[in-house]
């Protein structure tokens, strides 16, 4: 069945231009309807067991790309005057086939790794991370208001602050 994709969120899937020593594939473009802007560029890493949920950004979209591994992103729409307030969207991703997800303003997001290695993201947002007044707001991996399962085929999954 197919998910009601949550308003704002694009989702991409990118081409790989393949031969015998690897692959290539281009993970953002300026040319791309999608596009907005350039804040930074950075990766971000979970290893299996745990989630990395949930915040979303007031000022600045995010761009998603799994590069390494497996994993479980999920979004939850959490903005009152959206026509999809309170929908929760799942995405099974892996870098053997790379998705450029578009996450906007005000809707939380997070992952986790799926299998036995850790998963590897590159984010592209549309701004710079403010290191005295972050852009963020936050919410338990596991919120009664969010209605998202980070259970994975291994195991239970948790959060812990290390």
């Amino acid at each position: 069945m197919e998910q009601k994709l949550i308003e704002g969120v694009v989702v991409k899937e990118l081409k790989q231009i393949k031969d015998g020593r690897g692959r290539l594939f281009e993970m953002l473009r300026s040319d791309w309807p999608l596009f907005e802007r350039f804040g930074q560029a950075y990766i971000t890493t979970c290893r299996p067991g745990y989630a990395k949920a949930w915040h979303c950004h007031r000022k600045q979209k995010d761009n998603l790309i799994v590069v390494k591994g497996k994993a479980k992103i999920g979004l939850w729409d959490g903005r009152k005057d959206s026509s999809t307030f309170g929908i929760s969207n799942e995405f099974i991703l892996s870098a053997e086939k790379p998705t450029l997800i578009k996450v906007p303003e005000n809707v939380f997001h997070g992952f986790t790794a799926l299998g036995n290695e850790e998963a590897m993201l590159v984010n592209i947002p549309t701004n710079l991370f403010n290191y005295r007044k972050p852009d963020e707001l936050r919410k338990p991996f596991n919120s009664k208001e969010i209605d998202f399962d980070w259970q994975t085929e291994e195991g239970d999954t948790e959060q812990r602050d290390e």
